[in-house]
């Protein structure tokens, strides 16, 4: 979350005061309030007032994206949207007409970009049991965006985040060095150094033809689905940006890499994807290497925002599971 290192605590005071006073950057009724309802990369909140009025307040990190990355991820949204390649949510534009309004709160270092965004109706897919046809519906989702941008003329310059080797390896990782996370021991370490190795060395040789390398959402996961009597949405685009397309299913199993449903999870997903898009043999074998790549990710994260509740509680042997994944995922490659 930033902030110049202050604590979560006096962070979150400085957000919530900024969330409530910019209110009036938009058109709402007087009484509106916010809520912080979730902390990541962004602080998130449930803005509610009088005649049901519900929407969501998207406060950013500091220096995470600039404006014009938050007008391409907007731009997309739209253009999904338009093209009907799938339900996303709507944003409201602030009463000087711009969709990104940017304030300043006394205790912050600088003023932080905001979007505000339609409330979506719904809740995500079960993930207590049976996960399969959520995936399959993933990999449609997935399949039907990744068509898109195939064919979309992006507008000009387009900024995003990108996704790649360097971006999670490289010399100044998006989201910080893997080797600084919590439980990364001596051991667990000599291991994670061969799996940085061997993904470096396969997907150098995979390469980033545009059919396999694009635009994606980067954390398509069962919890960024909504589903109601209306359908099917997607939301929180906040991490799109250039990838390799596969790696669309590494993020959706974000943090549950060792469930055991997760191969059937797989197998679902690459059906619901190719029933839009094939696959050749070569995009198949590398899944593993971007579930790989991905837990390597996470791992950095929960090292870079240990001062949040979510990587604080998923960091006890969260090292030591992946270098036992990664072993398992070299010893098959033999």
């Amino acid at each position: 979350m930033d902030g110049s290192n202050m604590p979560l605590e006096e962070l979150l005071g400085h957000l919530n005061g900024l969330a409530n006073d910019a209110l009036t950057l938009w058109d709402l009724p007087q009484d509106a309030t916010a809520r912080l309802i979730n902390v990541s990369e962004n602080a998130t909140y449930l803005v509610e007032a009088s005649g049901g009025h519900r929407s969501i307040l998207r406060i950013h990190r500091e220096g995470y994206h600039t404006r014009r990355a938050i007008e391409c991820e907007l731009a997309w949204i739209d253009a999904l949207g338009a093209a009907d390649v799938v339900t996303i949510p709507g944003y409201y534009t602030g009463k000087d007409g711009a969709a990104i309004q940017q304030a300043r709160a006394p205790g912050l270092p600088e003023p932080r970009f905001m979007v505000l965004f339609h409330f979506v109706a719904g809740s995500p897919p079960d993930e207590s049991g049976d996960m399969s046809a959520g995936f399959e519906e993933l990999g449609v989702i997935a399949a039907r965006c990744h068509q898109h941008v195939l064919s979309w003329t992006r507008p000009a310059p387009f900024e995003r985040l990108t996704w790649d080797v360097d971006a999670v390896f490289g010399a100044a990782p998006t989201w910080g060095n893997w080797r600084d996370a919590p439980e990364v021991t001596p051991e667990v370490r000599a291991i994670l150094e061969q799996v940085e190795r061997t993904i470096r060395s396969r997907l150098n040789a995979y390469g980033k033809a545009p059919e396999r390398y694009n635009l994606i959402h980067a954390d398509m996961r069962l919890a960024n689905l909504l589903v109601d009597a209306e359908g099917t949405r997607l939301i929180d685009f906040d991490d799109c940006g250039f990838g390799w397309f596969l790696y669309d299913f590494a993020a959706a199993i974000s943090f549950m890499e060792d469930d055991p449903r997760i191969p059937a999870c797989k197998a679902a997903w690459i059906a619901g994807y190719q029933s839009v898009r094939p696959l050749a043999a070569a995009d198949l074998a590398e899944i593993d290497t971007f579930i790989m790549l991905r837990r390597m990710a996470l791992l950095a994260w929960i090292g870079s925002h240990i001062e949040a509740p979510e990587p604080q509680a998923l960091a006890a042997g969260f090292a030591a599971t992946t270098a036992r994944l990664g072993q398992t995922w070299m010893d098959g490659l033999a």
